[in-house]
C-alpha cells in the first residue's frame, strides 16, 4: 500500500466513476438486496408474472415448434 492519494485503493472508486444507489427496474424505488434488483416482493412478482404472460419475450430465430412431433405432446396417428 502506498501514500499517493491518486492510487485507488480497495475502499476508493475509481476517478471519473459515480456510484450511485441502485434503483429498482420496474418502479425505480432504492433497491432491496433481499428482492435485488427489484425493491419489494411485489415489484419482483409483477415483473414475474410478465414473464409468465408472454408481455416479455426473448427474440429468436427459430419458427414456431412443430405440434405433431413426439415433442409438440401428442403422437401422430398410427395407420
Amino acid at each position: 500500500m502506498t501514500d499517493d492519494p491518486t492510487e485507488p485503493t480497495s475502499g476508493d472508486n475509481l476517478p471519473g466513476v459515480r456510484a450511485t444507489a441502485a434503483k429498482c427496474v420496474r418502479c425505480g424505488e432504492p433497491v432491496q438486496a433481499r428482492y435485488r434488483p427489484f425493491c419489494s416482493r411485489r415489484c419482483a412478482d409483477i415483473d414475474l408474472g410478465s414473464w409468465f404472460t408472454g408481455r416479455y419475450r426473448v427474440a429468436t430465430d427459430e419458427g414456431p415448434e412443430n405440434q405433431d412431433g413426439p415433442e409438440g405432446g401428442t403422437e401422430p396417428e398410427k395407420p
